[in-house]
C-alpha cells in the first residue's frame, strides 16, 4: 500500500501530509512530512508564480489607468466639439434670421433660372 512506503503514519497521505483531529469539525490541521525536500522546491516555484501574477497585475493596473485617461481626455474633447457645434448651429441660425426672407427667394430663384435653362437646351436640342 501506499502508506507503507512512507513510514508508519496510519493516516499519511502520498503527499507526505498527515491529518489530525481538530477541535471544531470544521478546522483541518496538516502537517508537512519534512522528508520530501520537494515541497521546498514546490513553495518556491509558487513564490515566483506569485511575484510574476504581481507583475502582470500592475502591467493591468497602468494599462487600465492609460485607457482611463484617454477616454476622459476623450469625452472631454467630444464635450468641446459638441459645444462647438452648438455654436455654430445658433450663429447660423441668427445669420438666417437677420437675412430674413432674402436667401429664400435667392434658391427658389436659381432653381427657376436652372430649370428655364433645361428646358431651352431641350428644346434647342430637338431641332
Amino acid at each position: 500500500m501506499a502508506n507503507s512506503l512512507y513510514g508508519s503514519g496510519a493516516l499519511r497521505s502520498r503527499e507526505g501530509l498527515t491529518s489530525r483531529p481538530a477541535a471544531s469539525s470544521d478546522e483541518i490541521q496538516l502537517r508537512i512530512d519534512p522528508m520530501h525536500a520537494d515541497l521546498d522546491e514546490e513553495i518556491s516555484g509558487l513564490h515566483k508564480k506569485i511575484r510574476l501574477l504581481k507583475g502582470v497585475a500592475q502591467e493591468i493596473e497602468t494599462e487600465a489607468r492609460f485607457q482611463n485617461d484617454f477616454i476622459s481626455q476623450l469625452q472631454m474633447t467630444l464635450i468641446k466639439a459638441q459645444a462647438a457645434v452648438k455654436n455654430n448651429m445658433r450663429r447660423m441660425n441668427k445669420s438666417i434670421i437677420q437675412q430674413g426672407s432674402n436667401h429664400v427667394v435667392h434658391v427658389i430663384l436659381f432653381a427657376l433660372f436652372c430649370f428655364f435653362v433645361v428646358y431651352l437646351l431641350s428644346k434647342f436640342s430637338r431641332r
